[in-house]
């Protein structure tokens, strides 16, 4: 396949994706007569999209969005701050194109849900009131799940994987690094949120080391034996940093067991190092909130109806994005932003007295390995006989391996496009 035919067919199914993931959403006369009251918790792709179409399909409907901050820092391209590519304000977005939406933005931490009033209390003492509520709360980090690693921990070897203050951190540590340094990263296993995240840091962090530090070497101790993309991701390092980026699997000795903050170093099952600069990235679990209301049934993550994304366990509780295991998606913001959309309809149908649509799903996730060479996965999704998410058979695919440089400028100026893309969809 010829370049310009691999991008002609990545457009048709973009398009493709995106008419069938909303198919019918613009008729917003069919729930004209939805009446009632949403609330959304959580302000980032899920979320600011489910509130943001909410509003577009039903005006007629009470729609309030819960976020903690007045803004939203993405963990997509984060990686490029981290890099040294963008400053932290490019990843930083507010809520106005909400408001101007007829979404009622409260900024306030959602601490407990009552279920059984239809209530959720925030930590400001307010409570609100829903008929539906959707919960897009994204992770909590698993403390302790690696001995040592806690809070405090983290201010010396920061995880960057909730994008803000941590991924500044991580970033003026690498500055402040001296030329020969020694970076760790560790990778935790499935699941987590954004699986090919932790290889496109790497490689922005290599691409920082390569023209600043070049003496400096970056090692990733993994506690899996294979990850996203990784053909693609050790093509490019290869061809970019050779001798840069060392990666250790599970079984070679990578399983990162324990961390000393105070003496900067990490342990895995069989070694010890100690690095001038530690990115621990641990394992994970949906946002705590999700306990309050036993949505998660003491497991990590929530079950719910892959159609409409009502909890299995609780009625006229919606949730979205990294906090569910959603079939065959990854977690990722492109899936969340669909999933939103998808739920978005199952609602405004459910209080206009309707059957939810047969929905569809896309996901494409690019990763950079430097500011003008990209890589990406796509696929379109649909519901399979079980009624769990299944990718569809030929429908996406990944990037083909030793393309030209060409080629990996588009895909990086995609990436590029796909980000301000799905922030104006999200914000407005």
């Amino acid at each position: 396949m010829t370049t310009s035919e691999y991008f002609g067919t990545r457009r048709d199914l973009l398009k493709l994706a995106g008419a069938t993931a909303v198919a019918g959403t613009l008729a917003d006369h069919v729930f004209a007569e939805a009446r009632g009251s949403v609330v959304v918790v959580g302000g980032g792709f899920g979320g600011a999209t489910c509130s943001r179409y909410i509003r577009r399909l039903a005006p007629g409907l009470d729609v309030t969005l819960v976020a903690r901050s007045k803004n939203f820092v993405t963990c997509p391209f984060s990686n490029m701050v981290i890099g040294g590519i963008r400053e932290l304000a490019s990843v930083t977005h507010g809520y106005d194109g909400l408001r101007r939406a007829g979404v009622t933005v409260v900024h306030d931490e959602a601490v407990a849900i009552d279920a059984g009033n239809n209530g959720i209390q925030l930590s400001g003492g307010d409570r609100l009131s829903y008929d539906r509520l959707v919960l897009s709360p994204g992770i909590d980090i698993k403390w302790a799940a690696i001995d040592g690693y806690d809070e405090e921990a983290a201010q010396r070897m920061p995880h960057a994987w909730i994008a803000g203050s941590q991924t500044r951190l991580l970033r003026d540590q690498l500055g402040a690094m001296e030329d020969g340094g020694l970076v760790v990263m560790a990778a935790p296993a499935n699941p987590f949120r954004c699986p090919p995240g932790p290889y496109e840091r790497a490689s922005l962090i290599a691409s920082y080391l390569h023209q600043h530090k070049p003496r400096s070497k970056l090692l990733i101790l993994d506690s899996k034996d294979g990850f996203s993309k990784q053909g693609l991701f050790r093509e490019g390092w290869e061809r970019l940093y050779p001798g840069l980026i060392e990666w250790v699997g599970f079984s070679e000795g990578g399983n990162v067991v324990a961390v000393e903050p105070d003496t900067m170093t990490v342990h895995t099952d069989f070694d010890t190092f100690r690095p001038d600069v530690a990115n621990i990235i641990p394992p994970q679990r949906s946002a705590r909130l999700v306990d309050t209301a036993d949505l998660a049934e003491g497991d990590d993550w929530c079950s719910v109806d892959q159609r409409t994304f009502e909890s299995r366990v609780v009625p006229n509780i919606h949730v979205l994005g990294d906090a569910i295991i959603a079939g065959a998606m990854p977690k990722s913001g492109f899936s969340a932003n669909s999933q939103a959309k998808v739920c978005a309809h199952a609602i405004v149908s459910l209080l206009a007295g309707e059957d939810p649509p047969e929905p569809a799903f896309i996901n494409t996730c690019y990763s950079l390995l430097k500011g003008d060479y990209g890589i990406s996965v796509a696929a379109v999704y649909r519901l399979d006989e079980n009624g769990e998410i299944a990718s569809i058979p030929g429908s996406g695919g990944v990037s083909p391996s030793n393309a030209t440089d060409e080629f990996r400028q588009a895909e990086a100026e995609f990436a590029k496009g796909w980000y301000a893309s799905i922030t104006a969809d999200m914000f407005g």
